[in-house]
């Protein structure tokens, strides 16, 4: 089997490694193939992926290369986890926003939209390079924003799935709190990527026992410290948010927390650099404890259970992915992508059944979604026009002299990445 993970460079990546040594026998890779431009973050990241591969007695090959073409040739599955613009371009997304008073954030609002606008024309160059040599290969989406970046693919009739790693951080918090193995806890996720509640949290599968009001009695000061919520709101709304819905119902708090501490990007731009410090050192063979904090956690082992199951081995039947509605939200377009519980084999994924949504979160994922279709527009055709309304129709911007300005500062802070500007 032979993996190509575009992003190959990235501090991510031996996190993603560390995943495919230790589960080998849930997915037996043979050959992974690392690409990126970036050649010298390359190069460290590559040896430090092939000593882990040694240390944990890995039979399989890693192999680093700038070459796309080459790379997904013959690929089973590609991993997308680029970065347009790096770090720099997170920073200007965290940033200008706060200037009329929205959220800065590299995924939701202004933010998201410059990363999708940056992202998803040189998402499908690659897909349909991929799609030249390997028809059938799977592409797996870890690139944000993954909603839009998963449309964006599945729009264009490729094999793809999208990935969050929200839903097994979840997964992996409760099982401690409950005392069983993650394995025995099946969530019910739904939502859209980074807008998404845990409505139940049953034991042993989706039939099983819903613990989440338990949960919520016995846990929920620790379950609200991590989501930086209080605990009466989730007691009032009976469900577990996502800690991207803080953006959202803690809009102006956020906003005053943004403008007072560094940014986010200028906090990992430097665990990357003494990360990439590490992995140059000879002596390294597991992945720093460090990584932990640059986020992503868990993002392998949800990676290899997703790929497992797409080119038909192991890992677990019930997987939370980015995947077209087809009518299990019925308020929402079939051809909306939503992050749902889904039943993943080598034809895809298949979403579980959901159950009638409160409007309180349906009519949220309604305007978001609207939101998505209006930024899959801009990105796909460009037009200064097609920015101000996406930006216009954002539940966190939705003023026309905020849309007006903020579609300016995007504009000015991409040009170098917008073919149309």
């Amino acid at each position: 089997m032979k993996l190509t993970v575009v992003g190959g460079g990235s501090t991510y990546t031996p996190e993603l490694v560390d995943g495919f040594a230790r589960l080998r026998d849930t997915l037996p890779v043979e050959e992974l193939v690392l690409v990126d431009p970036a050649t010298d973050r390359l190069e460290l990241v590559g040896g430090l992926a092939r000593r882990i591969f040694a240390h944990q007695g890995h039979p399989g090959r890693v192999v680093t290369t700038s070459d796309l073409d080459a790379a997904v040739d013959g690929a089973d599955a590609v991993l997308l986890q680029l970065r347009v613009g790096g770090q720099a371009a997170r920073q200007q997304d965290e940033t200008w926003p706060l200037e009329c008073g929205c959220v800065g954030q590299e995924t939701t609002g202004a933010g998201g939209l410059a990363k999708a606008l940056r992202t998803v024309p040189v998402v499908l160059d690659i897909a349909d390079r991929v799609r030249r040599t390997n028809p059938n290969a799977w592409i797996i989406d870890f690139t944000n924003p993954v909603g839009i970046v998963t449309r964006a693919l599945l729009q264009a009739g490729h094999r793809a799935v999208g990935l969050c790693n929200v839903a097994i951080g979840f997964q992996r918090k409760f099982a401690q709190m409950l005392g069983v193995a993650p394995a025995d806890v099946h969530l019910d996720h739904v939502g859209l990527n980074h807008l998404t509640w845990e409505t139940g949290v049953r034991l042993g599968g989706p039939e099983g026992e819903d613990v989440l009001p338990a949960l919520l009695a016995e846990h929920g000061e620790s379950i609200a410290g991590g989501l930086r919520l209080p605990r009466p709101l989730l007691d009032r709304l009976g469900v577990v948010p996502s800690y991207y819905l803080r953006y959202y119902y803690a809009h102006d708090e956020v906003v005053e927390e943004l403008r007072t501490k560094p940014s986010r990007a200028a906090e990992v731009a430097a665990m990357e650099r003494e990360l990439l410090a590490m992995y140059g050192d000879p002596a390294l063979v597991e992945k720093p404890a460090l990584l932990a904090g640059r986020g992503g956690a868990y993002y392998s082992e949800a990676a290899v259970d997703l790929a497992a199951a797409l080119l038909g081995g192991g890992g677990n039947p019930y997987q939370v992915v980015n995947t077209y509605n087809k009518g299990t939200l019925p308020f929402l377009p079939d051809d909306a992508v939503i992050e749902v519980q889904a039943a993943v084999g080598s034809k895809g994924p298949v979403p579980l059944p959901v159950s009638d949504m409160d409007p309180l979160y349906a009519g949220l994922m309604a305007d978001v979604t609207a939101y998505e279709d209006l930024a899959l527009e801009a990105a796909l055709r460009g037009g200064r026009d097609r920015v101000f309304r996406a930006l216009l129709a954002h539940p966190l911007i939705g003023q026309y002299a905020y849309a007006e300005a903020l579609t300016d500062q995007l504009v000015a802070h991409n040009r170098e990445y917008l073919a149309w500007a």
